[in-house]
């Protein structure tokens, strides 16, 4: 008969078999969940973490063109006039030059803008810049010029216009040839410019008493 010692051996050496025939097939279960938990959540983070991809340039277009508006507060009239790029328009009192007009295809979210450069004529003939920045046509308030007789807005941007391109006097003087701003498919101006800043009175030194 074995003394108790012997015993405990026995019974030790009987649960250390039975604890490695069953513990090596559930730690490789767990693992192998484990390993495929942290596999999914490393893909998931990197998909999260990785950047937008940029948009390609062909996206954006760019147009010879810009549609503005304008409303003349005293007389309530709203007129819808065109300017070329890097070209003048006279609306009232303002002037109008748009630098770049850009849009998106037809198949793109809609996004139309435009740098805009915009000057009052003052009544003693003088010109300042009151505005220089980005208009933009899905949002016509958020950005547009406010003036106390005349606003001005963007409206789009096209590749064509009914109105003439600018001629060829204006590359060869070197400065930017200002019209006067005139509704589609109408032969007179909008607004004389006389009418925006009149002479002042009792400046003819001709003139005596």
């Amino acid at each position: 008969m074995s003394s108790p010692k012997q015993f405990q051996e026995k019974c030790a050496a009987v649960f250390h078999s039975e604890l490695r025939l069953r513990i090596p097939a559930q730690i490789s279960k767990a693992l192998i969940a484990a390993a495929s938990v942290l596999l999914a959540s490393t893909a998931a983070f990197a998909a999260a973490q990785a950047p937008a991809p940029a948009p390609a340039a062909s996206e954006r277009i760019t147009n010879p063109v810009a549609e503005f508006a304008g409303i003349d507060k005293i007389t309530g009239r709203i007129i819808t006039f065109d300017v070329y790029v890097d070209e003048t328009v006279q609306f009232g009192a303002l002037q109008v030059t748009p630098r770049v007009c850009y849009s998106r295809p037809d198949t793109e979210q809609p996004k139309t803008d435009s740098f805009v450069e915009v000057d009052e004529i003052t009544l003693d003939r003088k010109i300042r810049r009151i505005f220089t920045g980005w208009m933009f046509a899905e949002s016509p308030g958020l950005n547009a010029v406010e003036h106390a007789v005349y606003d001005v807005w963007l409206k789009g941007c096209k590749q064509k216009s009914d109105v003439p391109p600018p001629t060829a006097a204006k590359a060869e003087t070197g400065k930017t040839k200002t019209q006067a701003a005139k509704p589609k498919a109408a032969a007179e101006p909008a607004t004389e410019p006389a009418d925006a800043a009149p002479e002042p009175a009792g400046d003819d030194p001709s003139s005596t008493n």
